[in-house]
């Protein structure tokens, strides 16, 4: 079977001057408007330059098609969470339990916040998911699980750290979004993240990996010598 190329969703160019830098942040607020509102299928560049006050080939000067304005939307959205996520996650001031937490508070309330986004970004994904760029952002996203899961299972194999860096993403992932889809009120998207937090922290006690299953192990071996 002929596999499918994937579609150029690189920038063309980068703005370089204030005129052009807005042109750019002005066609990528119109996409998302056009996006939330006209949904996944009926997104085109042309509805997009319409919406922005621009012409098509303007926008074409930055963006080779609407695969690669999608892709930009997806990539700020990414950005985001990335950099939200590492700020909690590399906080050294807290525990790795206490940080796991935190993070999953903070994603499931980000689901919630931006819903219609994330909802259509979700149904846009198909346009250029097998592009390269797209691998390059889960390697990343990658790597910083596997960070994390070293301080938060330092004892742990490097293939349990990966089995259980997958299952939380997996997880969160998915709840997050059901969540962000159903939930009524901030409170509500809370209350259902600090249930996951408490389920995963629970799996990795249970498993011998967690924070307080070490601190246990080390309580019973002093006092087996006592």
């Amino acid at each position: 079977m002929k596999q499918r190329k994937a579609r150029e969703i690189s920038p063309r160019k980068l703005p370089r001057q204030a005129r052009s830098a807005r042109l750019v942040a002005d066609t990528l607020e119109a996409a998302i408007r056009v996006l939330t509102r006209d949904g996944a299928q009926r997104f085109t560049a042309a509805r997009v330059a319409a919406e922005a006050g621009v012409s098509v080939g303007s926008l074409y000067q930055y963006f080779p098609n609407k695969e690669a304005i999608l892709f930009r939307l997806q990539t700020d959205e990414w950005q985001r969470t990335s950099q939200m996520l590492d700020g909690i996650l590399s906080d050294q001031g807290r525990e790795p339990e206490q940080r796991l937490r935190h993070s999953i508070v903070a994603f499931f309330r980000s689901e919630w916040e931006e819903a219609a986004l994330r909802t259509a970004l979700g149904d846009a994904a198909p346009a250029y998911r097998d592009a390269p760029e797209v691998a390059a952002q889960h390697r990343s996203g990658r790597r910083r699980s596997l960070r994390f899961m070293a301080e938060l299972l330092p004892d742990a194999t490097p293939k349990v750290r990966r089995f259980t860096g997958a299952l939380v993403k997996a997880v969160t992932s998915a709840m997050g979004k059901n969540v962000s889809e159903h939930a009524r009120s901030a409170a509500e998207v809370e209350a259902w993240a600090v249930a996951i937090g408490d389920m995963l922290c629970a799996y990795l006690r249970d498993q011998g990996h967690g924070p307080s299953a070490r601190v246990k192990s080390m309580k019973t071996r002093s006092g087996a010598g006592t």
